[in-house]
């Protein structure tokens, strides 16, 4: 590896870590002022031993890494339970899916709005909110448009969610309040399809969540002014078709719970709650 490149890589972990501590102190203040269904909901307790049946989660694209780690979590600690593949996509085309008859037993969403949705249409009780992101500006490695804010996106090539899911409803309020004027090339269903076209280079910028960046050395991270005054509530549910609630409602106090905290710490995202 190059001195160059080591002082890149170590640039981007620094930019990294700012992205997390913006984060961490905008939700503590965010977080204390919601009051919605979603953040004021106690968590559930977790079933105690002798747990069966089937679990299917749903799950905003945000969340594959850390979810995924967490139903490996429960799966061991819960053998008689049959853990299906986690279902990722945005957060909108999941509740969509949810409600016309998708036989999900816990639903995350990347917003409190699209979990609002689920509740109004009776597909989702008690959601409780467990975790909190903001958004980075990510250019490909090297940043060859010599991307360095907001501002710049104006002339760039850029991608961004579309606004009706939660990544692309938060780009949408980050740029208006910063006075940026963007017309993107695309709009993506998902925060995973933005990163993947910028990595790949077939844009010069996309807006995504800070813990999409966390361990990624193929793109390079900035964190735009105004990133803390945007702040997603994720909050999770339990569906009203699931197979047993019992199973689901114990997966949801993983989640809640300290273990489940932990990994998704360790993902990047805030804890909800100061």
């Amino acid at each position: 590896m190059t001195d160059d490149q080591t002082i890149a890589r170590a640039k981007r972990r620094q930019v990294r870590r700012a992205a997390i501590g913006v984060l961490a102190a905008a939700s503590a203040v965010l977080v204390g002022c919601a009051g919605t269904a979603a953040s004021t909901s106690e968590p559930p307790v977790a079933a105690e031993g002798g747990l069966a049946g089937s679990l299917t989660v749903y799950a905003a694209a945000s969340l594959q890494s850390a979810f995924d780690d967490l139903l490996t979590v429960f799966a061991e600690q819960n053998p008689d339970v049959a853990v299906q593949p986690l279902v990722t996509d945005g957060s909108s085309a999941l509740v969509t899916q949810i409600i016309e008859g998708a036989p999900a037993d816990v639903f995350a969403s990347a917003d409190e709005r699209v979990m609002q949705q689920a509740v109004d249409a009776g597909v989702a009780v008690g959601p409780v909110v467990f975790a909190a992101n903001t958004l980075v500006l990510v250019t490909p490695a090297g940043n060859p448009a010599g991307i360095a804010g907001l501002d710049d996106l104006a002339d760039a090539t850029v991608v961004l969610c579309d606004s009706v899911v939660p990544c692309g409803a938060a780009s949408r309020t980050l740029l208006e309040n910063a006075g940026a004027s963007v017309t993107p090339a695309s709009l993506e269903q998902n925060v995973t399809a933005v990163l993947t076209k910028v990595a790949a280079g077939e844009a010069d910028a996309g807006l995504v969540y800070a813990t999409d960046v966390v361990g990624r050395d193929d793109v390079e991270v900035i964190v735009p002014d105004g990133a803390a005054d945007v702040v997603n509530l994720y909050p999770i549910a339990v569906t009203t078709g699931a197979a047993s609630d019992e199973v689901a409602r114990a997966f949801v106090a993983l989640v809640t719970g300290p273990e489940g905290q932990r990994v998704l710490a360790d993902a990047g995202f805030a804890p909800p709650r100061p």
